[in-house]
């Protein structure tokens, strides 16, 4: 059983290797973007302020995410996890350190994927024409990776100093196969 976090920019193919890796493991996915976004679609109250926030570019609050955090994490302690799109924030990040904690849950592996940003503007514009995302606006790109470096970045930076021992920085400008087998090599190190 592991334990793992994806972090990286959006578009960096952290959902694509999370994906992967899931499957390669059989642990349970908690990809926070796709939670918040089958939420949009049940068109409730939470549903359209979720929306509305979502398609700026803006983070969703830290209750929120802290909330549908804890429940799946609860769930799925005995079979293992990887977190994606979570923490964003040093709030979240401090919120799951002491969940953590309190429920003797320890994280395995953290993978931080590195990218440009011409590189990731490309590529969600590519995801954008053929998954038909809300999201993949070149606004709402820019919105977005500039929230990544104010905030997220700042939770990755976080963990590489307080956990170098299962930190492991991956080059995003590669191939997803070559992507894969670096986060395999690592993996196997354990």
């Amino acid at each position: 059983m592991n334990n793992i976090i994806f972090f990286g920019p959006p578009g960096a193919g952290k959902g694509t290797q999370a994906k992967i890796i899931s499957n390669l493991l059989n642990l349970s996915h908690l990809s926070t973007g796709e939670i918040l976004r089958k939420k949009i679609l049940e068109k409730d109250p939470l549903s359209i302020k979720l929306k509305e926030i979502m398609s700026s570019g803006k983070l969703v609050s830290d209750n929120i995410l802290n909330t549908i955090v804890s429940s799946t994490l609860t769930r799925e302690e005995k079979n293992g996890f990887i977190l994606d799109g979570y923490p964003r924030t040093l709030a979240q990040a401090e919120f799951l350190d002491n969940f953590l904690n309190k429920s003797l849950i320890k994280i395995d592996f953290i993978f931080n994927i590195k990218i440009t940003f011409e590189i990731l503007k490309d590529r969600i514009l590519k995801r954008s024409s053929e998954e038909r995302r809300d999201d993949d606006k070149i606004e709402v790109i820019e919105t977005r990776y500039s929230e990544y470096l104010n905030t997220t970045e700042k939770v990755s930076n976080y963990y590489k100093i307080k956990q170098p021992g299962i930190f492991y920085e991956i080059d995003g400008s590669f191939e997803i196969n070559q992507i894969t087998k670096e986060i395999k090599k690592f993996l196997k190190k354990s």
